[in-house]
């Protein structure tokens, strides 16, 4: 994603998460992807093996993020 006018909305990207098993790979997941530049908003769902992320952030970023982490991620 480039640069974006202000005000402009922002994206919201779901994530299918692998090799998550318990509530403290969740919180990883959480984190990593908190600390992409332009997250707005994150969410992990452990159950589902999913993750929702509001921001202007590149979903390459966001799954670059979750595998540096030790876990697989790819657009849901």
């Amino acid at each position: 994603m480039g640069i974006r006018p202000p005000g402009d909305a922002a994206d919201t990207v779901m994530l299918t998460v692998t090799g998550m098993t318990c509530g403290g790979c969740a919180n990883a997941v959480n984190r990593v992807l908190s600390g992409v530049a332009g997250v707005a908003k994150v969410d992990v769902d452990l159950a589902s093996g999913r993750a929702t992320v509001t921001g202007t952030a590149a979903a390459t970023e966001l799954i670059r993020a979750i595998e540096s982490a030790g876990f697989g991620a790819r657009i849901a």
